[in-house]
């Protein structure tokens, strides 16, 4: 099984813990971190991540790791007693993170879209976020675009708050005149199994999506 950690600028935490880690040097993986005893998810012990669930994890670093010893897997992540950096991800770095943000962005803009057809804020500002990974604007620009795009967001959530509402009373009304109980709860039901599917399927997407960045 591969494993990998994420970190802050120059092997320290960014999920928690204290410390620097022992980063790889001239092509040589780092020492082995000291040993911990008794591990516990989120307490003690080295956390590790797999391939599927860096997304959850993101941060300025990535490295390929491997843990030794006692282990204990939690959701989202692995306990060790001892672990080790293998390498740095170069293929990660301030670019590739801004450019998949944007196809992670892209993905749901047609959401947006559909809603309010005549807004084109938010892909102005990722066309912009592209721009600016590659060096053809000013930090300014960029930041005048997505101040622009957060105000779009506010009021196409606003907006669709109050539709909600309605369509939410609607419904309510209905159910009561109905009593229809057993299908509300049935309709809830199908809308959070929906729901898990679409996170399974953007899950999937992005982690294969971002691999193809590590790789590169």
């Amino acid at each position: 099984m591969k494993y990998y950690k994420v970190l802050g600028k120059n092997g320290f935490p960014c999920h928690g813990g204290s410390g620097q880690w022992n980063l790889p040097k001239n092509g040589k993986p780092g020492k082995w971190m000291p040993k911990i005893e008794n591990i516990s998810s989120c307490v003690r012990g080295y956390h590790l991540c797999e391939a599927g669930d860096l997304i959850e994890w993101l941060n300025e670093e990535i490295y390929e790791a491997e843990g030794r010893g006692k282990s204990v897997r939690d959701g989202n992540k692995t306990v060790f007693e001892q672990a080790r950096l293998i390498r740095k991800i170069e293929g990660w770095n301030d670019r590739t993170a801004r450019l998949f943000a944007c196809d992670c962005a892209e993905r749901v803009l047609p959401i947006f879209e559909k809603h309010v057809p005549n807004d084109s804020r938010p892909r102005k500002a990722i066309e912009a976020a592209r721009k600016y990974a590659g060096g053809e604007i000013s930090a300014e620009e960029l930041a005048a675009a997505c101040d622009a795009a957060r105000a779009a967001a506010r009021a196409a959530a606003r907006a669709a708050a109050r539709a909600a509402a309605r369509d939410a009373c609607d419904a309510a009304r209905a159910a009561a005149r109905a009593a229809a109980r057993d299908a509300c709860d049935a309709a809830r039901d199908a809308c959070a199994a929906a729901r898990d599917a679409a996170w399974d399927a953007e899950k999937k997407w992005q982690t294969e999506r971002l691999m193809e960045i590590l790789s590169c």
